[in-house]
């Protein structure tokens, strides 16, 4: 079976690209997108319909619903899924998608982690604006890893800390990494940075005529305001629309720049994170891609 990753930034046109892609090479499709895992968050996410995928198998879709807790585990829960199902099927397999932490998590593994009672996690809610100078004090050396603006790896060193007393670092020590993925090759779509905004200013039209409002309304009222799926880019500023906060051409404006501003850490995350790979325009990937599928194939007989 071949694996390939298609990265870039979000409007890029990795979707469509990867459709194209797909049918080509028999393959199915696994999503890396944080939010288009979310059942009932179809507009927000940009996930391709129904009539897009064009009869190809996607996977990371439509996963789970907004109140469901999720774990970076639970992704390779479904990266699992989506090899044995290929594999089964006799079909490759193509990830794609922006949020590419989850692929360096499968790259790299994770530790396994404690689990967490809800007094730690209340007590961690608590401690969470002094963590970064409690990680300083108990795990020095790790502290220096570790950006102190980055909440979220604060937020899991305060969890095994308070859970196991135990200093996270030597945890993690004991605890060893193992990767989900241990060989992939990785295309990233290259794209001017004025043409990416021009994309996203158009897809962010677009889903306000396709009922944008109407989900996000639809989602509040289900399931109210506190779930980290809706504070994601899209959903927080039509909130604050629907507060009154914003006219609809502000909710535009704000929505493309809050995403172009997402595209640039995208596309940062991708050169600095990544081991050095193939970047192109989409127009050349196909091409390249198939180039080294070929290749490949030819040395395996």
């Amino acid at each position: 079976m071949i694996e390939i990753a298609l990265l870039g930034p979000t409007a890029s046109g990795k979707s469509a690209l990867s459709i194209d892609l797909a049918q080509i090479l028999n393959a199915n499709i696994l999503s890396l997108d944080s939010l288009s895992i979310y059942k009932e968050i179809d507009i927000a996410s940009a996930k391709p319909t129904m009539s897009q995928r064009e009869g190809i198998v996607h996977f990371g879709i439509d996963e789970i619903f907004p109140n469901e807790e999720f774990s970076v585990a639970r992704f390779f829960d479904f990266y699992k899924k989506a090899k044995e199902t290929s594999l089964q099927r006799d079909k490759n397999l193509i990830i794609v998608g922006g949020t590419s932490f989850y692929l360096k998590a499968m790259l790299e593994g994770i530790s396994p982690k404690p689990t967490i009672s809800e007094e730690i996690k209340a007590t961690v809610k608590k401690e969470l604006k002094n963590g970064y100078n409690l990680m300083k004090k108990i795990d020095p050396s790790y502290s220096l890893q570790i950006d102190p603006n980055d909440s979220y790896r604060i937020e899991k060193w305060l969890e095994i800390w308070f859970q196991t007393n135990e200093v996270p670092s030597r945890y993690f020590e004991k605890n060893k990494r193992v990767p989900v993925i241990k060989n992939i090759k990785l295309y990233e779509i290259e794209v001017k940075r004025d043409q990416l905004r021009e994309n996203i200013l158009k897809r962010t039209k677009h889903m306000l005529k396709s009922g944008l409002i109407d989900e996000v309304f639809y989602l509040e009222k289900k399931y109210g305001r506190n779930l980290n799926p809706l504070k994601a880019i899209g959903i927080k500023e039509t909130l604050d629309f629907l507060d009154g906060k914003l006219s609809k051409n502000e909710l535009i404006e704000k929505i493309s720049i809050h995403t172009s501003q997402l595209a640039k850490r995208q596309q940062t995350f991708n050169k600095t994170q990544f081991p050095k790979h193939t970047v192109a325009p989409k127009e050349e990937i196909t091409k390249i891609v198939l180039n080294s599928v070929h290749k490949s194939l030819s040395k395996s007989f």
